[in-house]
């Protein structure tokens, strides 16, 4: 045989023997349009091939959904064909804005799209919003195509999630399961009643690490079902029209002054604030949803607030974390933010309110140390996403601290409306989901077998 048909049977030999790993590779690609790899990595897997039914983990992640407005109305004037091709237009238009912004897309449902933000609060607000923009461009390629231009939700929440593999011997998937995911939907649903396009709910506003860069409005606060908490929600209008974006960015403190109003049920003065507001953005579909909550206040005495501003606080065992010393600074927390609510409700002069509001800010730091030394001692897998967190609220706190010296004399209800968002609504969801949380960890480790 001369040299060249030896190095010939060489290269099919080697060809031979390469074949079945090209393959395994091929099949392996093929999976991964069907199972994201990056959700295979954050599992702490390599491969498919080492994925096994029941495999999981717990993470923090902010989970959006994406929905378009009115779609069945729209595909019923369409042929099958149609709809297939409108809906694959519109996921790859959208699903490189999820990627390049740190995005999985975890399940398409209809035309609906869920996405998972693994590294944090600010990816998923960004993707949002580059999304809307998106729509522009999708909307003028439709347009010429003959379609309709179409109109889509977002909702975004942050929260513990569990990801794993769930199903039988012969189906299984990839799946996210967590009370957050949940509401990330329903938040989604809101912007339907709102008429606005991007709503994220407070655990998403409070996770954020940069939230000057976004022009964000408070909402509502709501009863969710199967929630005894109400949530409060708010309005991201970076996408908006630079006039209308603009417009709401003049009167945001005016619009919140008119929802603390309405929430104390001052629709007169509410009435009016919102007048104006809409003097100056017509267009400002929120504050026209309040107008006519207000108008319908007026003649059927119906409030259609879901999550009333009641200025309640109080510690429940409910929210009992099942250690001493933390419990105990819980309770004492609870009545030091009540008598801190008290003080701006009935006090006359500032004077008597900063002592309050300066031992409230006092024993805050003092709680907020104890728990984090404690997690450290424990190795509490999800130290730093607490000590954020805990950092983020201080700031705020300071904010309001603020806002309270400049408006306690000027103007008690919109006074009352701030501290009832933040002081009494991020101390028990903070304290029922996130202090629980560790106080799980804790039993599961006191009660771990050596």
């Amino acid at each position: 045989m001369s040299i060249a048909g030896i190095k010939k049977k060489n290269r099919d030999s080697q060809s031979s023997t390469r074949s079945p790993q090209k393959s395994v590779e091929k099949i392996i690609g093929a999976y991964s349009r069907f199972v994201p790899q990056e959700i295979i990595r954050l599992m702490g897997k390599d491969d498919i091939n080492s994925v096994f039914l029941g495999d999981h983990i717990e993470k923090t992640m902010t989970i959006l959904f994406s929905d378009i407005r009115d779609f069945t109305s729209l595909s019923e004037e369409m042929s099958p064909r149609q709809n297939f091709t409108f809906i694959n237009a519109y996921m790859a238009c959208m699903n490189p804005v999820i990627a390049q912004n740190g995005g999985i897309i975890d399940k398409y449902i209809g035309d609906a799209i869920m996405a998972l933000f693994p590294a944090g609060a600010d990816d998923a607000l960004r993707c949002a919003t580059r999304m809307l923009r998106q729509l522009q461009s999708f909307n003028k390629k439709i347009k010429q195509a003959g379609y309709p231009s179409v109109k889509i939700g977002l909702g975004l929440n942050t929260g513990l999630v569990m990801l794993g593999i769930i199903g039988g011997e012969h189906f299984m998937e990839t799946t996210v399961i967590s009370d957050a995911v949940n509401l990330a939907s329903r938040v989604e649903s809101l912007t339907k009643d709102y008429k606005t396009s991007l709503l994220v709910s407070e655990h998403t506003y409070y996770s954020l690490k940069h939230p000057s860069l976004y022009h964000i409005r408070f909402v509502d606060r709501v009863k969710v079902k199967g929630k005894m908490q109400c949530q409060s929600v708010y309005e991201v209008f970076d996408a908006d029209p630079k006039k209308l974006r603009e417009a709401k960015r003049k009167t945001k403190i005016l619009f919140e002054e008119a929802l603390a109003h309405y929430h104390f049920k001052n629709v007169d003065r509410a009435m009016e604030l919102l007048s104006e507001c809409l003097r100056q953005a017509p267009d400002d579909t929120v504050a026209q949803v309040y107008r006519d909550r207000c108008a319908k206040f007026r003649t059927t005495g119906n409030h259609e607030s879901s999550g009333e501003f009641d200025l309640a606080i109080s510690w429940s065992q409910s929210m009992a974390v099942d250690h001493a010393v933390i419990d105990d600074q819980h309770r004492t927390l609870f009545k030091r933010a009540r008598r801190f609510v008290d003080a701006v409700h009935n006090s006359r002069d500032y004077a008597q309110l900063d002592p309050v509001m300066e031992f409230l800010d006092e024993y805050i730091n003092v709680h907020f140390d104890t728990e984090e030394r404690l997690m450290a001692e424990k190795n509490y897998p999800f130290l730093q996403m607490q000590i954020d967190q805990h950092r983020r609220f201080s700031r705020y706190f300071e904010e309001l601290k603020k806002e309270i010296r400049a408006k306690f004399d000027a103007n008690r209800a919109y006074v009352l409306f701030r501290v009832q968002v933040l002081i009494i609504d991020w101390l028990i969801n903070h304290t029922s989901k996130l202090d629980r949380h560790f106080g799980k960890f804790l039993r599961q480790t006191n009660n771990r077998p050596l």
